[in-house]
C-alpha cells in the first residue's frame, strides 16, 4: 500500500481548482508522466457528474493504460477516483476544495498499489517526491492559466 496526503493554500478560488483537476483530457499537457488522457464517458448524476476515463502513465521503461471512475461532486468541490482496470490492485483519490479569505485551500489523498511489485518498488523508492511533483504541476497549471 502506498499513501500519501497533502494540502495547499493557492490564491485561486476553490472553483477555478475544481475546474483545472476536473478537466483530465488537459492532463497530458502537464501532469508528469501523463502520456495520454481519454474521457471515454461523461454523465449527469444527483450530485454532479459521473467520468469514466483512461490515462497513460509512462515511468522509465513502464508505459501502463488504467482507467477511472471519477465522481464529480460539482456543488460540494470534491472529486473522487476509483480504480477499474489496469496495473493497479487498488487505486483511490480525493480531491476536496475550499474557498478561504484569500484564495482556496485544495487537499489531495491518494491510496494505491500496483500489481506489478516491479514497479511498485520503482515508485516507492521516489513517491513522496513524485506526489510532490503531481501536486505542484496543478499548481504551476493554475499559475499559467490564472495567474
Amino acid at each position: 500500500m502506498t499513501a500519501h496526503s497533502e494540502t495547499r493554500r493557492l490564491p485561486y478560488s476553490a472553483r477555478q481548482m475544481y475546474d483545472l483537476v476536473a478537466d483530465v483530457e488537459k492532463y497530458p499537457e502537464f501532469l508528469p508522466w501523463c502520456a495520454a488522457a481519454r474521457v471515454n464517458k461523461l454523465v449527469d448524476t444527483d450530485y454532479g457528474r459521473l467520468m469514466e476515463a483512461d490515462l497513460v502513465i509512462s515511468f522509465k521503461v513502464f508505459r501502463e493504460k488504467f482507467g477511472s471512475r471519477v465522481e464529480l461532486h460539482d456543488e460540494e468541490l470534491k472529486i473522487v477516483t476509483e480504480y477499474i482496470d489496469g496495473p493497479f490492485k487498488y487505486l483511490k483519490s480525493v480531491w476536496n476544495f475550499r474557498d478561504l479569505d484569500e484564495g482556496c485551500e485544495v487537499a489531495f489523498d491518494v491510496d494505491f498499489e500496483f500489481r506489478n511489485m516491479i514497479l511498485q518498488r520503482a515508485i516507492g523508492l521516489v513517491f513522496n517526491q513524485a506526489m510532490h511533483r503531481i501536486v505542484a504541476a496543478f499548481e504551476n497549471r493554475a499559475n499559467a492559466l490564472h495567474g
